[in-house]
């Protein structure tokens, strides 16, 4: 053996700092090839040099202690552990064997005595072989030809989801589901598989993983139309099994069914990128910008639309890669002319929605927009060096905050692949570091209503942010195997039955956030009543039922297709 290599490659950390700094102090090499020598980095071995000035007396080479020869713990009991152990009980076993004999020990000290002892790990065994200890209660397999229609009655902690059984009667999701083609069973129909996700989404229930806790609540699969709700594998399975092809034929089927409610759309839209991050090992999963963290991570985009107008998501598409990210936006243009008859209005999104060559193809289209044109640096030092005369002050009059009087400076530009002029309109003092530049093809209208309209987007980005939040979109991740698009598809019908609620509700509910009208109203209890020809569901007294028995709740009267036709009725406290 090499005598000198112990010395110039300790192994030990406290070894390599006494030998780097003996070769410093002492042989007087330099500090950079000491620091090389021994595996430090240049500072770190200037702060271990430090360290040592203020404290030279520190000990490198300590006297040992010998150990305890003895585990006070374990070895009193080590001979019961040897004899549970040959009644074929596991390590857990043993433990609480153990401690009703009170004997505290880890099921890991146990694991230390029997590898000491020789014995190898259980094989996997039945239930039969098991401790008979309490176990969490097992809810009955999900049966729609089980479901007990009968005369009884029981309380719910999802009471609230009832108020959205009559907009379901009126969209025809049965038929829905038939003409798609979900997949079902004689179990669980299709429909009743959608209407199970539907309410753990409408719900905010935190993912699907989570409704183990709720499988005995038979109120939860009463609305979905089952004996009680699917359990977590079968609704993290389902997704995987529908045709990715079926969710934009389903998406426009439901919106002809929610149009035809009387939901009103308006003419501007709000549009955005949204990444759900993802956590699983997949090659093909891309990384992209998650605002929320403030970088780059692997994750799966969505494309998201919200109507300005009333805040509700009205297209969605989680098959964009990056390479057509630029086409999404011509993409729901084109999407919106099949279903409504005309181009949607005007359209505002940030500067990395799309390309300018789309933005021209927007224009001859007949599409307004408004838009953030890319700040270069050598653009930000024209508009420093712009003399102040240059600028106008507008006023803003149609949002609440403090920056009202912006300097403005309004011009007809021309840019690469947009054939035409466009209207850029620079913007300081709005409350940002830097001027906000902002592109439109709208000519006519004055500066200020166009800042108004961005400004509005800005705040509704955070709505966005919000709905996507309370609908859990991004807690996607490896372990719960949601698909993208159905995750989507359902946050988009659940924000459509929001806006129905709060339509039919009033009182500033039209445009409520989500989370807003489920603390309010569908967050709450009831007890469920099923009589020979009616359910009546009767909730508990709530500081906002007035508001329901003013809507006309209490005057529900609709046959429920997948409850046996019987009469829902609701009987507000």
């Amino acid at each position: 053996m090499d005598m000198e290599k112990v010395f110039l490659d300790p192994k030990g950390a406290t070894h390599r700092q006494y030998e780097a700094l003996r070769a410093y102090f002492v042989e007087r090499v330099g500090s950079g090839e000491a620091a090389r020598r021994f595996g430090y980095t240049p500072g770190s071995f200037r702060v271990l040099c430090h360290h040592f000035r203020r404290n030279p007396d520190r000990p490198f080479f300590l006297a040992s202690v010998p150990g305890p020869k003895t585990a006070p713990k374990r070895d009193p009991v080590r001979e019961r552990v040897i004899m549970l152990r040959k009644q074929n009980l596991s390590v857990y076993d043993i433990s609480q064997i153990l401690a009703r004999e009170d004997y505290r020990l880890s099921a890991v000290a146990i694991g230390q005595i029997l590898r000491e002892e020789g014995f190898a790990k259980l094989a996997r065994r039945g239930e039969e072989q098991r401790l008979a200890i309490t176990r969490p209660r097992a809810a009955a397999v999900a049966d729609v030809r089980r479901l007990d229609l009968g005369t009884r009655s029981f309380r719910t902690s999802f009471g609230g989801l009832f108020l959205f059984v009559p907009y379901l009667v009126q969209i025809p999701l049965d038929e829905i589901c038939c003409h798609v083609g979900l997949p079902g069973s004689a179990m669980i129909p299709a429909a009743h598989a959608i209407r199970s996700l539907l309410g753990l989404k409408l719900f905010g229930s935190a993912r699907h993983s989570h409704v183990m806790s709720h499988v005995l609540d038979e109120g939860l699969g009463l609305f979905a139309g089952l004996n009680v709700i699917p359990k977590r594998a079968f609704l993290t399975e389902y997704s995987c099994r529908v045709h990715p092809g079926a969710y934009p034929v389903m998406m426009s089927r439901w919106w002809d069914g929610v149009r035809s409610m009387g939901l009103k759309t308006g003419t501007s839209f709000d549009l955005d990128f949204h990444t759900i991050p993802f956590h699983g090992e997949d090659a093909l999963v891309e990384k992209h910008y998650v605002t929320k963290r403030s970088r780059r991570q692997k994750g799966i985009l969505g494309f998201v639309v919200q109507d300005a107008q009333n805040r509700v998501f009205c297209y969605v598409n989680g098959d964009v890669r990056k390479e057509e990210t630029g086409e999404e936006i011509l993409v729901f243009a084109d999407y919106w002319k099949q279903r409504t008859g005309r181009m949607p209005g005007e359209l505002i999104f940030d500067s990395k929605l799309t390309t300018y060559t789309n933005l021209f193809k927007l224009t001859q289209l007949g599409v307004s927009f408004i838009t953030l044109r890319r700040r270069s640096e050598k653009m930000l030092a024209e508009i420093y060096a712009t003399p102040r005369s240059a600028w106008r002050q507008v006023q803003l009059q149609g949002i609440s905050r403090i920056y009202r009087t912006p300097r403005i400076r309004d011009q007809k530009i021309l840019l690469r692949d947009y054939p035409e002029k466009l209207r850029q309109i620079t913007v300081r003092d709005l409350g940002h570091e830097e001027p906000t530049v902002l592109l439109t093809n709208q000519m006519r209208p004055s500066a200020a209503t166009l800042i108004e309209r961005y400004a509005r987007r800005m705040i509704i980005e955070n709505t966005i942010a919000d709905a996507i939040d309370f609908f859990h979109m991004d807690a996607l991740s490896s372990a719960v195997a949601m698909k993208v698009n159905c995750d989507l598809l359902l946050t988009l019908m659940a924000s459509s039955l929001y806006h129905l609620l709060g339509t039919q509700i009033a009182n500033g509910y039209q445009v409520a956030k989500s989370r807003h009208l489920f603390r309010d109203f569908v967050e709450a209890s009831a007890r469920v009543i099923i009589t020979r020809n009616e359910i009546v569901v009767a909730f508990q007294k709530r500081a906002h039922n007035p508001l329901l028995l003013a809507a006309g709740f209490q005057k529900t009267n609709v046959k429920v297709p997948w409850l046996g036709n019987k009469m829902l009725r609701l009987r507000i406290g």
